[in-house]
Formats: C-alpha cells, structure tokens, sequence
C-alpha cells in the first residue's frame, strides 16, 4: 500500500520567465507522479522550444522527497539544476518537476549570473501555480432544500471548504472534501445549523488535494 503522508505540491502547471543580458530563461513548473512521466515532460519541452541551447530540470518525487534528480544540462556544473531543486525543497513541494529553457543573449552570465537566473525562473514558475496540500480526506454528500442554500454555503465557505459537483433539481445536492480528522465536526454542526434536515451522505475516503487554504 502507498504510503499517504502529508505534503506539499502543485495543483496545475505554472509558467514564469526571466531574463538576463538578453538571455531568456523560460520555466515551467509540473505536478509529476513518477520518473517515467517526468522524462516524458522534459522530451515534450526540448522538442517545443528545439531550436533552444539548454533544457534543465529539477524534480522531487514520494511524498517523503526521496526521489530527486537535478541537470545542468550543458550549464556549468551547479548553476542550474541544483539551484532549481532548492526552489522545489525550499517551498516543501514535492511530487512535482521544474524545466528551465534557456535562449542564450550572447553574453556570458558567470557562475552566479546563471545560479540567480536559474533560480528566479523556477521561482517565477512556482508563483504562477497553485499550491496544494496533499492529505487525507473524506467525501460527503450534502442535500438541502433551496431555503437552507445560503446557510450552508455560508457555513462552508466560513470553514474554508469548496463544495463541487453541485445539482438543482427539487433539492440542491453538493459534494464536499473534508480533511478526515475534522470530518466528524463539520456533519454535526451542518446537521444542526440544518436542524435536521440536511441529508448527508458519506461517498468515501482517499487522499485528495486541498488548496493551502484549506478549500479543495
């Protein structure tokens, strides 16, 4: 069985760029599962920027950040990839990748030039995607009579819970994603905010991505 320990990662790709004496450095940041669909990613981005000098890359994989692998790919040894996977280590992502392109300018960066390049296009792809936490959770079903709607998205949005998959028939239904250990506390306080009369239905348990602020 896998290990379902809590941690860090990115909902969505992220894009950022920067430059530096012409140079362009474009950085992309990506949720990965394993090694296999990281290095099917890297051979998707050399062949979409091909006529590009250095593709390098970054990634943590495992929930305990055991899998790691960095390339310089051509840059002079420690300026790049290293620098990328300190981003990733830094912010506690894992389970995620990040590719920097490079378009040489014709100017030489320097050693330091190309650490700081490095490390503000992951840094810059970093802030463009979400970031979620991983973590056990429970699925529940909600059915209301439209009257009580505001009260319980009231309610939910107070508690940092996004509902989905919401239907409008002669009842409204709704799904919600609650870190377990708190599971127990939000059905008791939406069946007595309800008095009653909110169905509640449990849909299952698994490990799912909550958004840092607690919403999924």
């Amino acid at each position: 069985m896998a290990s379902e320990k809590e941690y860090l990662t990115v909902g969505n790709v992220g894009k950022g760029e920067y430059s530096e004496k012409k140079s362009r450095f474009l950085g992309e940041i990506h949720p990965v599962r394993d090694e296999q669909e990281a290095v099917a990613i890297v051979a998707q981005i050399r062949k979409k920027y091909y006529d590009a000098r250095h593709h390098c890359y970054a990634w943590i994989l495992g929930d305990d950040g055991s899998g790691q692998k960095a390339s310089d790919d051509g840059e002079p040894s420690g300026t790049a990839g290293i620098p990328m996977l300190k981003v990733l280590s830094g912010a506690g992502i894992r389970n995620a990748m990040v590719v920097v392109t490079r378009y040489f300018g014709g100017t030489l960066l320097g050693t330091g030039g190309l650490v700081r390049a490095y490390t503000n296009a992951a840094q810059a792809a970093l802030a463009d995607a979400e970031i979620v936490r991983m973590c056990r959770c429970r699925e529940i079903g909600i059915d209301t009579e439209y009257s009580l709607l505001d009260r319980v998205l009231y309610f939910l949005r107070q508690e940092k819970i996004a509902p989905y998959d919401q239907t409008y028939t002669d009842r409204v239904s709704l799904k919600i994603r609650v870190e377990t250990a708190r599971a127990d506390e939000i059905v008791d306080k939406l069946v007595a905010l309800s008095g009653g009369t909110v169905s509640i239905n449990e849909l299952g348990e698994g490990f799912f991505p909550l958004s840092i602020d607690g919403t999924d």
